[in-house]
């Protein structure tokens, strides 16, 4: 079971300044967010428009009004990885199903007009081509007419099928290319990639520039008729299927094995070894680090490529010892130097539930690390550095709550893999255990949980730890970025007392701020003031609404900015990418339908990121230095996985 760097903790903490919760009476009260699908959709808007109608960019098309199904198929297979669009899959990565179609249902009930249709500046021969293959199709070909399956207006089909009005032919070109190359897929039977395969690129521009100039019906909505015969199977169009019961071997699970479940969560196992959207710890997900690209192992009870012909003395060993069942060294992408405090029957109760997953046959990808790295002798010397061998000793003088907590934190969660500065040789040191740094390969911070003037916890109340982590969101902040996944996978699934008890323990790690240095107030220049005035601009116009013009935010769901010690923290790395990449905190079961902030990326320049960074660290009393468009410019292009 391993756990990469790519996925570990790192925490993001929108975190509210001790000096407003030590004055709640004086403090400005702060407004409630709407509970409505409108405000909870507003991270969608800032591509697609208010209420998804569509703006001007042809790629980002319109939402409303398209078929629920449809919809729901598509947030789906962005979220999984089916559809490849980096800033889609990121928004989507933590929201869980109900809240997903929730949205889609949102999209397709909004009935709003059309813009007119753009005059595509080709030749009537290709507008009569595009005709014909919508109308008609090319039966020689294999090739369907678009009517057949999107209605004889062209406006769609209940429950997966989408209109085709309303659209650039751009948008239409790139779709169908996508389709032709593979880059997008559907749902199997998948019609599209069959359809597309058969069409050449004239096709393609043909029938794009004649549907993108055909103007749309009043009231145009899809067809609700019941079952129709298509002329060829589609995966968008199957009803989807109640539950299964479940099987007999799952009704009878050992309580052995349910531990194991629970444990395994607490471990986030899935994170690194489940691709999202396929078969759980099958493996292969790709571990990018400083030194190559790691692969983590099929961990299914396949016999062949998985775990199958373990034993639970391997298991514990390897979980133990950091070594594999052939006795070769582990690379500390897997966690081992946190997981050897893992006592032995958990370690049994963890192989017991791996053993009891379905079997995936699925070879392990070999990993493609670079010279000298890929000699594995050389992890003699990491381990002689940086790895203690040992179950964790409960310390007697502590109460059993911040001993579980310890034992949580410090094992299975394996919080330091992250909160920890990590040094050239991927080691971090016990003498600056959690005093935070920059994540590797990932371009998020993990502040300071010793430090005040970052995450320090220790002026946070109990439950608003406990909130954070097990809900996403608290009255001192939210989680995104790689936290997000943690709380989603993992920590949502804890009990109350082992996530108090994980509270406990955080809030009690000894303040230290020598690691961190203390921002102060910046010198004011004349750029920096000029870019304090531009940024009040953006922030009036674009952030206001939900953080307030005074920077006190919404509570729980839009995180308060002034007074903020995540926003004025030395490294402004963590605000930059929330205005460039929006996010939303974790789907969890105590918060299922999150408020999301949408990304900027797209319509705010380098030169204006860094001005509404730099207001946000620099008003209200913050005390945060400004940004630069460099700084701007080089995480606009930071990994999203």
């Amino acid at each position: 079971m391993t756990s990469a760097l790519q996925v570990t903790l790192a925490l993001l903490l929108l975190a509210v300044s001790a000096p407003s919760l030590a004055q709640p009476v004086t403090a400005p009260p702060t407004e409630k967010v709407p509970d409505t699908m409108e405000a909870r959709v507003q991270a969608c808007v800032g591509c697609h428009g208010q209420n998804g109608r569509g703006v001007e960019n042809v790629y980002f098309p319109r939402l409303a009004g398209k078929p629920a199904g449809y919809l729901y198929n598509q947030l789906v297979a962005f979220r999984d990885g089916r559809r490849k669009y980096t800033p889609m899959n990121y928004l989507l990565a933590y929201l869980p199903d109900p809240f997903l179609r929730k949205m889609a249902e949102y999209f397709a009930g909004q009935n709003h007009p059309t813009p007119p249709p753009v005059r595509p500046g080709v030749s009537q021969e290709i507008l009569k081509r595009g005709q014909q293959l919508t109308l008609q199709g090319d039966l020689s070909r294999q090739v369907p007419a678009c009517i057949a399956c999107h209605g004889p207006e062209l406006g769609g089909r209940e429950p997966g099928i989408p209109g085709l009005l309303g659209l650039r032919a751009d948008y239409i070109s790139a779709q169908l290319g996508a389709w032709r190359y593979g880059t997008r897929t559907a749902l199997g039977p998948d019609c599209m990639q069959l359809v597309a395969a058969h069409l050449t690129e004239a096709d393609v521009a043909a029938a794009s520039a004649w549907l993108a100039s055909l103007p749309v019906p009043a009231n145009l909505r899809p067809l609700r008729q019941g079952p129709t015969a298509l002329p060829l199977g589609c995966g968008s169009q199957i009803e989807e299927k109640p539950p299964q019961a479940q099987n007999a071997s799952a009704r009878r699970a050992t309580p052995q094995v349910e531990r194991g479940k629970y444990l395994a969560q607490a471990g986030d196992c899935i994170a690194c070894h489940t691709i999202p959207g396929t078969r759980i710890f099958s493996g292969n997900r790709p571990m990018p680090t400083p030194f190559g690209t790691l692969y983590s192992p099929n961990i299914t009870p396949d016999r062949e490529t998985g775990i199958g012909k373990w034993n639970a003395d391997e298991f514990y060993k390897m979980m133990h010892t950091g070594r594999g069942r052939d006795g070769s060294l582990l690379y500390p992408a897997m966690p081992f130097a946190s997981y050897t405090k893992v006592t032995r029957p958990d370690s049994d109760a963890i192989f017991a539930y791996l053993k009891s997953v379905p079997p995936v046959r699925q070879a392990n990808k070999p990993h493609e690390l670079k010279f000298p790295f890929n000699n594995r002798s050389l992890l003699i010397g990491w381990r002689t550095l940086y790895f203690k061998e040992g179950e964790y000793q409960p310390d007697k003088t502590r109460s059993p709550d911040w001993n579980r907590g310890a034992y949580l934190v410090q094992g299975l969660g394996h919080c330091a893999m992250c909160h920890t500065p990590i040094n050239a040789l991927g080691g971090s040191s016990e003498a600056v255990a959690f005093e935070g740094g920059l994540i590797p390969m990932q371009n998020w911070y993990a502040p300071s949980l010793t430090s005040n003037r970052e995450a320090g916890l220790g002026d946070w109340h109990t439950q608003d730890i406990k909130d954070l982590l097990q809900t996403g969101v608290s009255n001192r902040g939210a989680v995104y970025g790689p936290m997000a996944e943690v709380t989603y996978n993992s920590l949502q699934y804890l009990t109350e007392d082992d996530v108090r008890a994980m509270a406990v323990y955080l809030k009690s790690l000894p303040e230290n701020d020598s690691s961190v240095a203390d921002p102060g107030n910046a010198p004011l220049t004349a750029d920096s003031t000029q870019m304090f005035s531009e940024g009040k601009r953006i922030y009036d116009a674009q952030c206001a609404t939900c953080h307030a013009a005074d920077g006190r935010g919404k509570l729980p769901h839009y995180p308060p900015l002034a007074n903020n010690q995540s926003i004025e923290m030395k490294s402004a790395v963590n605000p930059i990418r929330m205005v460039l990449n929006g996010g939303y905190p974790p789907g969890t079961s105590k918060n299922p339908m999150p408020y999301g902030m949408p990304p900027f990326a797209q319509s705010l320049s380098d030169a204006e990121v860094a001005s509404v960074v730099t207001y946000i660290r620099t008003a209200w009393g913050n005390r945060g230095a400004p940004v630069s468009s460099r700084e701007a410019n080089a995480l606009r292009a930071a990994t999203l996985e």
